[in-house]
């Protein structure tokens, strides 16, 4: 990577405030973009709801026809992940792997956490301590930070005590605060845990970097027996393995009987959304727990430390460094995480709003996408154009479909006066829509049968089982209070603090566990 893009003064910026003269000018408009595409989108619909109320109309009942294709097409999609992932979790791995030499790989598991209690650590390094790979390949990192004081280190600490002799390694960090161009975060704090584990570990026991690979979890996070099996077999099959990343499937269902039917709607639906994506590899883009081969990830420089999305960014800037020759490979085996639980129900649905507005806030990569894009000259540019119009387009529809389909569909009748009213397609406009709606809501049915599956076995200690597993059905009458509430506006937020400059810092999702 002699006359790698990494060099480039471009490669790790984070907002337009980074830059100077023109640079900065253009990063700004691009930060603009996203947030006037969407305003624009929802102004132009009233405005012409008003103006010109029957084309308006003709053109919410195509929108919602094509609604009605789009979730079709999204659902065939959700289906067929769901059986390749049941048929993953099948698979004997270690059959799978028998012709292959894989005694030289390691597995690099990096646990960032702020102030989560013991039990999350230890339910995490249960889990790892579970897996069939060999525990002597396994080296794991408990990252702490020292702003969050001395218990979550102590906490480490112990975890470490009670498990080193289970793993190959066990190495505690302690990321420093307030440390020159970096943002609180998760993203600082794994790039400064894998800086340690390269000097600490890969460096003293002579483990090259090619033979390491480093999978960047959240704390919650919880492995199947045969992840690293699983993981293993797709790093040896893949075509130039170390030009890609590798995903699995988020579960947000460690403790989905704990929370409440709207908690459980939002982080099923999450779920899903990245089970479509894993069908779609070439919109896919890593997200939460990924893996990345050891010597690509310290050639490209780590997770960006100044910015909020390092789960995603860190694809886009290998997209960079690799001259547009990277990619993410779908695993379709899952990883378990907690969903959004606090004390009470009104905390728990602030905490998933934040949490669904840190997600949001990844429109932070489109205005970095588009300008680098204009910088690097050796990425063909068709692969720009088709990149950039899926990350630009995805965004706009996340915070524009679910409004324009649930809401301003209606507007047509209330602004378009008597002399609309009066005519059949304003008596046709609601039926049509209602219809198509219908028809689209009845994808939910699949949505429900899968949830059901996806759900671990609820507890024996749980009272009244089942009004709870009547639950788990009638739950998903909330989804256009969801996908509004939890998709559309926060995405909108974000793009309208983008577009002003009001750049966001990384939240930490609250890790509540019910006693």
């Amino acid at each position: 990577m002699q006359d790698s893009y990494t060099k480039s003064p471009y490669f790790h910026v984070a907002f337009a405030r980074d830059l100077k003269g023109g640079d900065r000018v253009l990063y700004r408009m691009l930060e603009i973009l996203p947030g006037l595409l969407t305003w624009a989108t929802l102004i132009a619909i009233v405005v012409c709801s008003f103006l010109y109320p029957i084309w308006t109309a003709y053109f919410i009942i195509a929108f919602d026809f094509y609604w009605l294709l789009k979730t079709l097409n999204l659902s065939i999609h959700h289906w067929h992940n769901w059986r390749r992932m049941n048929h993953n979790i099948k698979v004997d791995w270690t059959d799978r792997l028998k012709d292959f030499k894989y005694e030289h790989l390691y597995h690099v598991v990096i646990l960032p956490f702020y102030k989560e209690g013991l039990e999350i650590l230890e339910g995490t390094l249960d889990s790892l301590k579970n897996t069939k790979y060999p525990k002597d390949r396994l080296v794991i990192v408990l990252a702490s930070e020292e702003r969050a004081g001395d218990e979550p280190y102590n906490n480490a600490l112990i975890a470490k005590e009670k498990y080193d002799n289970v793993f190959g390694h066990i190495l505690i960090t302690r990321h420093p605060a307030d440390l020159p161009g970096e943002m609180p975060g998760k993203g600082s704090n794994i790039s400064y845990a894998a800086e340690q584990v390269r000097l600490e570990i890969l460096d003293k026991e002579n483990i090259p970097y090619e033979n390491a690979l480093v999978s960047a979890f959240d704390v919650d996070t919880t492995t199947y027996d045969q992840y690293f099996l699983c993981l293993t077999w797709h790093f040896l099959t893949t075509e130039n393995p170390y030009r890609a990343s590798y995903q699995p499937v988020p579960l947000y269902n460690n403790n989905i009987w704990e929370i409440n039917p709207v908690s459980r709607v939002a982080a099923l639906s999450s779920t899903y959304w990245q089970m479509i994506q894993q069908e779609r590899p070439e919109k896919l883009a890593t997200f939460s727990s990924h893996a990345i081969n050891f010597k690509t990830l310290y050639e490209g420089g780590y997770w960006q430390k100044n910015m909020v999305s390092e789960d995603s960014r860190i694809f886009f800037n290998m997209l960079l460094a690799y001259d547009g020759d990277y990619r993410v490979i779908p695993i379709s085996y899952p990883v378990s995480m907690d969903a959004n639980f606090a004390p009470t129900f009104w905390q728990t649905m602030i905490n998933i709003y934040k949490q669904h507005r840190r997600w949001t806030w990844g429109v932070e990569s489109v205005p970095y996408i588009l300008f680098n894009f204009i910088k690097h000259k050796k990425i063909p540019l068709f692969k720009k154009i088709d990149i950039a119009f899926t990350q630009v387009e995805g965004f706009w529809s996340l915070a524009t479909n679910p409004i324009i389909i649930l809401v301003l569909g209606w507007l047509p009748l209330a602004l378009g006066g008597a002399e609309f009213r009066n005519t059949v397609l304003s008596y046709n406009l609601p039926l049509m829509t209602s219809n198509l709606l219908t028809i689209t809501m009845f994808g939910l049915l699949l949505s429900a049968l899968i949830g059901v599956t996806l759900m671990p076995r609820m507890p024996k200690e749980y009272t009244r089982r089942k009004l709870r597993s009547i639950s788990t059905v009638l739950q998903w009458v909330f989804v256009p209070f969801t996908i509004i509430i939890f998709s559309a506006i926060p995405g909108i937020e974000t793009q309208t603090r983008l577009m002003f400059g009001k750049y966001m810092g990384f939240w930490v999702t609250p890790k509540t566990r019910a006693k």
